[in-house]
This record gives C-alpha cells, sequence and structure tokens, in this order.
C-alpha cells in the first residue's frame, strides 16, 4: 500500500473530509491534496500533525507500512467515538426529574451511565429507565421495564414551531403529568397537538396539548438487560 493509500484510510478511519482533516491537524488543504495525488512528497510536518492529533495511529505504519494502521491499545477504540458521561434519570425519579430538569444543581446529583455517540452528534443526552409495561410488545421493537434508553434532547423550536420527525423513532416525553416513553404517531402543528401511541395493545393512543410538555428527547440507542 503506498503512502497515498495509507493516507487515505487514515482520514478514512478520521470520518472528516479532506479538508475537515486538514483542518483539524492544522496542515495547508493545498499541500495535503498534492500529497493525496502523488504530485508532493510525504514529509515529517504531516507525519507529526497526523499523530499529534490521531495518536491511535501507528507511526511505523504511515512512514513505511510496519505493522498495523492502529497502535494495539485500548485508547484506540476511543478516539473516533468519544466516551461522555451523562445524567441517568432512575424509574422512581422520575417525580424529582420534573420538578428538577432546569436544575443544574439538581442534574449534577444525578447518577449517571457512560455513553459513547457518533462523532458528528451533539447536543444535550439523557439517560432514563424504562418504567412499566406500555412499550413492551414482546417483541424486539419494544422496551422492558428497567431498560436504559439514551436520548437526545429535542429543542422546542423543533416541536413547537414545526412538524417532529417521527417516522419509526420513539421519544421520551417530560410532561407537566409524568415522564412518557411513547411513539409519537401524528403531530398537529396548527394546533399544538401531538398522538402518541404504546406499543403494547392494551394501552390505547392519547392526545397530548405541547403547551404541557416541558422537554422531549428522541431514543437513540437501548441497554437491555439480560432476563434470567
Amino acid at each position: 500500500m503506498n503512502i497515498q493509500k495509507r493516507l487515505r484510510a487514515i482520514i478514512t478511519h478520521s470520518g472528516l473530509s479532506v479538508n475537515a482533516f486538514a483542518t483539524k491537524i492544522g496542515y495547508n488543504q493545498s499541500n495535503l491534496s498534492k500529497i493525496l495525488a502523488g504530485k508532493r512528497d510525504f514529509n515529517s510536518n504531516l507525519e507529526n500533525a497526523i499523530c499529534r492529533e490521531f495518536p491511535e495511529i501507528n507511526r511505523a505504519w504511515l512512514s513505511a507500512e510496519e505493522g498495523t494502521m492502529l497502535q494495539q491499545s485500548e485508547a484506540v477504540v476511543y478516539n473516533a467515538r468519544e466516551i461522555v458521561t451523562i445524567p441517568l434519570v432512575g424509574q422512581y425519579a422520575y417525580a424529582g426529574y420534573l420538578s428538577g430538569y432546569s436544575d443544574p444543581e439538581y442534574i449534577d446529583k444525578l447518577p449517571t451511565i457512560d455513553f459513547m455517540p457518533d462523532r458528528h452528534m451533539t447536543g444535550n443526552y439523557v439517560a432514563f429507565e424504562v418504567g412499566g409495561d406500555s412499550m413492551d410488545d414482546g417483541t424486539s421493537d419494544g422496551y422492558l421495564c428497567g431498560e436504559i434508553l439514551i436520548c437526545r434532547e429535542v429543542e422546542q423550536d423543533y416541536w413547537r414551531d414545526s412538524k417532529l420527525f417521527i417516522n419509526k423513532r420513539d421519544f421520551v416525553i417530560v410532561h407537566k403529568e409524568g415522564i412518557l416513553i411513547k411513539r409519537i404517531v401524528k403531530h398537529d402543528v396548527e394546533n399544538h397537538i401531538i398522538t402518541i401511541h404504546s406499543l403494547n395493545p392494551l394501552y390505547p393512543d392519547k392526545e397530548i396539548d405541547l403547551a404541557e410538555v416541558k422537554q422531549m428527547f428522541s431514543v437513540v440507542e437501548s441497554r437491555r438487560q439480560r432476563r434470567r
């Protein structure tokens, strides 16, 4: 594998475009493009810049294709996807969260859970523990009581003034009367009404006035405990 292919493999690993990669490592974009095209020689400045910003890259592989691209280290796994710690709202903490969700001191006192978001995702993440069986339909689509849901907050502008993207997405809705984990099947933007749906057929659909909603989160990941 020549140096151009090795460089492209590293850029692919980074998840960035060529220009964004050059910006991240502090290297001239035009010079990087020329090196990738074989019109300019690979140099120690580029090598040092890459290894500084991406310490998991094996320098010997980059310069002479010795060994593997990634160094054999546990740290390799986490550079592209950063581990973050987010607050966890247990099912028995729902009432407290309703009154303290906007209080930074309350949020800081909540237990936490480690989460590895996609590198391109930003925003406010909170984990919620599932309570009850309204979203348990006995299939893999459902959520079991005690399951942990990693959620990303949906800013109010996206659900008060414009239509939500609800296709095949589940939500945690912080409502004035409680925290609801539901699927939204209809959003009446003009009247500020959403229709929530439980996967368990024993629970009927219900309409909610968005004026009564304090926060809304989309579910991005679930962690299911094993049944024994």
